[in-house]
């Protein structure tokens, strides 16, 4: 048999694994809050394609990152350079260029829950086709007040997941006004030390050295902590905007702590960077990661635009959510329809329809089977209910009733199923 792609993974029903970022119920419940909280705050869904021009991501998320080295990218037929989405910030900013978004008044203020892909080394909640759950923030402002706005959404989103063992961590890394200069200092002083750092570090010092500060080796820890931090060599701007955004948190009660060397994987990040982090995860802790990318726009060739958003991977959200808070009941079905002799069979195809129609999860058996076998296969997906319908049942209009986890069996007419059903659903 083929097996599925080094990776990736399938999302199953509960009932057929244990794992549980691989159970579509854990799945639902993050998605179905998540479009709440969006609902709540205004956000539009978007859904650009999986795949794009390559020159998108290599403008955006900069050639020497570790994203673009991770792409998957091929020729078309026509010889065009096509790769499989990596992230979702450049579509979208895309987007919102191309369809003339930036013509609408104030903030236009998207979402998008779907696949991305990276070629990187498989690990806990972290495969080579993962799900995001983001937002892009876009317009002219880049008030502070709309990434205190973003978090607080946040906020209130992993509450209602029940994950609440998170840290809020926050830097600014300054602008192009100030960045330049702190970049040529932090370059400095990892060159006095490139002989005590990993390899990854070495690397990074030439192409990308901002990254050189998130190294999670244990080795190089000691002498990151004496690199020079971006936070201390802010531009007036820059350190007014970090300020406000502080103060707007605390004003909503939530709680923060400043990490200095947090940055962002991506080039086109500057001022506010964030990342959400859950103890339960590991040593791959990080739940939401996001920034202000104000010119990513330009880069990409389109209009002057300012940028907020965050991106989260739905298997590591799915990871930390409570079991109590999954419900795997209220995804079983209801009721399961066993036929005892085949001149029952279209009778309980029809009614299984009009229960269906009033609301009722309703599993008609389709295969034959005689009524012990029925049953068995109704415990097997979990019904909470079984209506047996033979010969006698048609003829009296009364149909027993059984509750497969008590036994107890009743006989009812069809006009008191829906409402005995409904009624026990509040039990």
């Amino acid at each position: 048999m083929i097996s599925r792609v080094k990776g990736t993974q399938d999302v199953l029903p509960a009932r057929f694994t244990s794992k549980p970022d691989a159970q579509i119920e854990r799945w639902l419940f993050v998605e179905r809050a998540a479009r709440e909280a969006f609902r709540r705050y205004g956000f539009e869904e978007i859904r650009t394609p999986i795949i794009e021009r390559t020159e998108l991501f290599e403008r955006g998320v900069g050639s020497e990152t570790d994203v673009n080295k991770e792409m998957y990218t091929f020729a078309d037929r026509d010889g065009e350079m096509i790769s499989l989405r990596p992230e979702s910030t450049a579509p979208v900013v895309r987007a919102y260029s191309e369809h003339g978004l930036f013509n609408q008044a104030g903030l236009v203020k998207l979402f998008y829950i779907g696949p991305q892909f990276r070629r990187e080394r498989p690990q806990k909640g972290r495969y080579r086709q993962f799900w995001q759950i983001g937002v892009e923030v876009l317009g002219q402002s880049d008030a502070p007040a709309i990434e205190a706005e973003v978090i607080e959404m946040l906020d209130w989103l992993l509450n209602e997941l029940g994950i609440t063992d998170t840290d809020l961590l926050i830097n600014s890394i300054g602008d192009g006004q100030c960045r330049p200069a702190y970049i040529a200092r932090l370059k400095e002083a990892i060159f006095e030390r490139l002989g005590a750092l990993c390899g990854n570090c070495r690397l990074r010092a030439e192409t990308n050295p901002l990254r050189v500060l998130d190294c999670k080796v244990e080795s190089c820890q000691a002498y990151l902590a004496e690199l020079p931090r971006i936070n201390e060599s802010l531009c007036e701007p820059c350190a007014n905007h970090f300020t406000e955004f502080r103060r707007l948190l605390a004003q909503r009660g939530i709680a923060y702590k400043i990490e200095p060397r947090l940055v962002r994987g991506l080039d086109y990040y500057m001022r506010t960077a964030f990342e959400i982090t859950g103890a339960s995860l590991g040593a791959q802790n990080t739940l939401i990661g996001g920034g202000r990318y104000d010119g990513l726009s330009e880069i990409l060739g389109g209009q002057p635009v300012k940028g907020f958003g965050f991106a989260s991977g739905v298997e590591r959200l799915v990871m930390s959510v409570p079991d109590s808070k999954i419900n795997l009941d209220a995804t079983k079905p209801e009721l399961f329809v066993a036929c005892v002799g085949p001149e029952s069979r279209d009778y309980a195809y029809a009614l299984g329809r009009r229960l269906r129609a009033e609301g009722v999860t309703t599993i008609v058996d389709l295969e034959g089977r005689k009524l012990k076998k029925a049953l068995a296969v109704a415990n097997s997906i979990g019904a909470r209910y079984s209506l047996i319908i033979g010969e006698d049942e048609i003829k009296s209009g009364s149909y027993a009733l059984r509750d497969m986890t008590t036994g107890e069996q009743n006989n009812l007419r069809e006009s008191e199923i829906v409402d005995t059903l409904k009624y026990r659903r509040l039990f």
